[in-house]
Parts: structure tokens; C-alpha cells; sequence
């Protein structure tokens, strides 16, 4: 189910909006290692809760996009890589975007609440988190019908938050807001009369 067997060019037909999202983050990050122009598209979209709490707004969608490292960059663009082509074929286009952008919006919100006034952040984890989210409530509404998937996103999202809470220079709010979001999101999305339809693909 996550093992990737198509090529290039099957990946990019079968998973535009993955692709899409792939392509925006690696080149952001290789765009902010351009000597100076790079950091000052860095610092502009770097999310700053006191530039926020000024009228910034932007930043509480930018940080989804730029990463403080390639380990940090990998990281995500890995987990995307493997997880997200599923859940853009089973929930469509659309929604697995919606899942994707709420996620990583509302992480973002909740660390401005959350977070003291001088915290900074960057990274698109809220975001992939709410995938993770998403793939849980399916979970939740098929049950014991898709052991498979039962068998390995659990423990994914399981380690993933342990992970979460042990590592460090980890926003943890994003990360616990945009797993809820996703989840949230997906119990509205997957319905019997959808994962019936996905069965029988």
C-alpha cells in the first residue's frame, strides 16, 4: 500500500498534487540557499510569533514551506513522498489538499496561541501530520476491514508522536494540531459509501 513501484513519470501522472507539493518545498529550499536573496525569503516567511502578533499574517501559511535544514527537509518531503500518494487516491484531489493546507494552517495558528511570543518555527510537519491524521480516522471507520492498513499507520502515527515529544527542536503544538486536524478533517471525508468505493478499486 505505501511501497512506491511507479516510475517518474507514473508518479507525476498518478499524484499531481503530491508532486506539486514535493517540487514547491524542495525548490523553496533550494532557492533560500541562494546566498542572501535565499535568507530574506527565509526570513520573510519564517513563522514569528511576535511579527504575527504585529499584523503578519502571511506567516501563519509560509512556514509550511521552508525548512531549517536538507535532514529537516528530508524528513518531510520522505514521509510525503510514501504517504500521500494514498491518501490523494483515496480522497481525492480536493480533499487530501484541504487535509494538507488545514493541517498545516491550523498547527500554525495553534503555535502562536500556544507558543510564548518570541517563538519562531519553519517546516511543513503540521501539514504531514495532518495526512497521518487522516489516514487515523480512516482507520477508525473501517475497523477491522483493512488490517493492512491498521498494521502499519498505527504504530507510523504512534512513533511519529513519541518521536514528537523525545526529539529535539520539534514543534510540538504543530505537530499534535495538525495530526488532530487531519483527523477531524478525515472523519468528514470517509464515509461507509467512500471506503466501499475505495474497497472495490
Amino acid at each position: 500500500m505505501f511501497i512506491r513501484t511507479e516510475n517518474f513519470s507514473q508518479y507525476v501522472r498518478a499524484y499531481p498534487v503530491v508532486t506539486f507539493l514535493l517540487a514547491l518545498n524542495i525548490g523553496i529550499f533550494i532557492y533560500t540557499l541562494i546566498p542572501g536573496i535565499g535568507n530574506q525569503l527565509f526570513l520573510f516567511g519564517l513563522g514569528d510569533n511576535f511579527l504575527i502578533a504585529n499584523g503578519e499574517y502571511w506567516r501563519l501559511i509560509t512556514p509550511m514551506f521552508l525548512h531549517g535544514g536538507f535532514m529537516h527537509l528530508l524528513f518531510n518531503m520522505f514521509s510525503l513522498f510514501v504517504f500521500g500518494p494514498e491518501l490523494e487516491k483515496i480522497a481525492g484531489k480536493a480533499r487530501f489538499i484541504t487535509v494538507y493546507m488545514l493541517a498545516g494552517l491550523f498547527g500554525d495558528i495553534a503555535t502562536y496561541f500556544v507558543q510564548p511570543a518570541a517563538y519562531t518555527h519553519v517546516g511543513a510537519s503540521g501539514a504531514i501530520f495532518g495526512v497521518f491524521g487522516a489516514f487515523g480516522a480512516l482507520v477508525y471507520y473501517t475497523k477491522h476491514a483493512f488490517p493492512q492498513l491498521r498494521q502499519v499507520i498505527l504504530p507510523i502515527i504512534v512513533i511519529s508522536v513519541v518521536m514528537t515529544f523525545v526529539g529535539t527542536n520539534i514543534n510540538v503544538t504543530a505537530h499534535i494540531a495538525g495530526l488532530l486536524t487531519g483527523f477531524l478533517i478525515g472523519l468528514s471525508f470517509f464515509n461507509p459509501k467512500n471506503i466501499v468505493s475505495w474497497r472495490k478499486k
